[in-house]
């Protein structure tokens, strides 16, 4: 019975990068060595087992065989027998397929450590088409490790496993962890790039990859190209560690300009309308949760309004404020302002511009949350004791006042 440190922790620990988590696998032993030993089983489709002190989980060493198409049909099997290699070869990338010893040297029968020099992801063996999971993976490792690029084999085997209809059978929620997984990264926009190159976003996200050769007027978008935009736009996201609602809504909110019909190029009248019911579908399809849909939606419908903030009254900025919900949830309006920033600075050249569409929408948000809509409705109540349907407006009168007055105070950046 021998034990390895596998996997993503060798990896990172030659890379020079914090090790979160540490997987194990022992090679030599049986389940019931493992529980003679302390430890405590708990996996459900291979033994799996918890150290009796450090509660660390250890993994019997295994081979797998694929018995039906998607990522859930293969049949595990773990004995005494089975060899490190044998366990390695299973793995997904180079990588991410060595071991350390218990003395730490590095066991690397695949090449891992020079792929890591010349920073590649390639696969381990021709059974990485076995799982289509690992194309999102390796989609999500390059949001990571940004500097890496995919094998040209690796990426003709993905290309592959799209046309043999692999990617088909993910299920929605898997879809999602590892998309959401991939937008914390440093880096999301290397994610799409990755998954454009063997034409798998075409089919798990068609919405967006439709937004690449779509121009955009020049004047406000000199990247003009609307893919490139949204890259830019999850980018400048990720770099001021914006939460996973808020990066999600940088992605989804220009779906609409895919749908222009080509003869309105480069301009989009109304693509936020197109954009909310796409933004509406997309999270129905990948089953996203509800904080993220709202805040997409949201970001969706009422982007342009708020890049069109300084123009507009005091009256239409409160029915703004009453549509989006925001006396009763102002941090997700406020959270809106912060993904619409991140459009605006998601432009070639407009990353250090100002946008004070921001201060001053949080200004009027502050002024119409200190109206006392209590007070004012039994004021209303006792002055028109039978006219009920005088206290909403009387409510909505008070706040068109107090950001009214509050907006003349706000001095927008030059």
């Amino acid at each position: 019975m021998k034990t390895y440190i596998v996997g993503g922790a060798v990896r990172d620990e030659l890379l020079g990068v914090a090790v979160k988590d540490r997987d194990y696998v022992v090679v030599g032993a049986t389940p019931e060595t493992m529980i003679a030993q302390g430890y405590t089983p708990v996996g459900k489709d291979f033994p799996v087992f918890l150290h009796p002190k450090t509660h660390a989980e250890y993994a019997l060493a295994r081979t797998e065989r694929k018995t039906e198409p998607g990522y859930k049909g293969f049949v595990f099997h773990t004995d005494a027998s089975v060899t490190l290699e044998e366990d390695l070869i299973r793995r997904d990338l180079t990588i991410n397929a060595m071991a350390q010893d218990e003395d730490g040297s590095i066991v690397d029968p695949f090449g891992g450590q020079r792929d890591l020099k010349q920073r590649i992801f390639r696969h381990v063996s021709p059974a990485f088409a076995e799982d289509p999971v690992r194309i999102l993976r390796i989609a999500r490792f390059a949001a990571r490790f940004p500097e890496f690029t995919v094998a040209p084999e690796t990426n003709a085997l993905m290309q592959g496993m799209v046309v043999a209809g692999e990617v088909d059978a993910l299920v929605p929620e898997r879809v999602w962890q590892e998309l959401a997984r991939g937008l914390m990264e440093v880096r999301p926009s290397r994610m799409f790039a990755v998954l454009r190159d063997c034409g798998a976003l075409k089919r798990i996200l068609p919405e967006l990859d439709a937004l690449w050769g779509v121009p955009q007027p020049a004047l406000y978008h000199p990247e003009i190209d609307t893919g490139a935009h949204i890259m830019l736009v999850i980018d400048y996201a990720a770099s001021i560690q914006a939460d996973l609602p808020t990066r999600c809504a940088a992605l989804l909110h220009d779906l609409g300009k895919g749908v222009t019909p080509p003869e309105m190029w480069p301009r989009h009248h109304g693509h936020e309308m197109h954009s909310a019911k796409l933004v509406d579908a997309v999270c129905k399809r990948l089953k996203i949760p509800n904080d993220c849909r709202d805040l997409a939606l949201m970001t969706a419908r009422e982007h342009g309004n708020v890049g069109r903030a300084l123009e507009l009254r005091a009256k239409t900025i409160v029915n703004l404020l009453e549509r989006c919900d925001a006396f009763r949830k102002p941090q997700r309006f406020l959270d809106m302002l912060v993904a619409s920033e991140c459009d605006h600075r998601g432009r070639t050249g407009f990353t250090e511009k100002p946008f004070p569409q921001r201060p001053y929408l949080q200004a009027a948000l502050t002024a119409a949350l200190t109206v006392n809509g209590g007070e004012i409705a039994e004021l209303t109540r006792q002055r028109y004791p039978d006219q009920a349907q005088r206290i909403p407006e009387a409510i909505h009168e008070a706040r068109v006042r107090a950001v009214a007055a509050a907006i003349k105070e706000v001095v927008p950046e030059e």
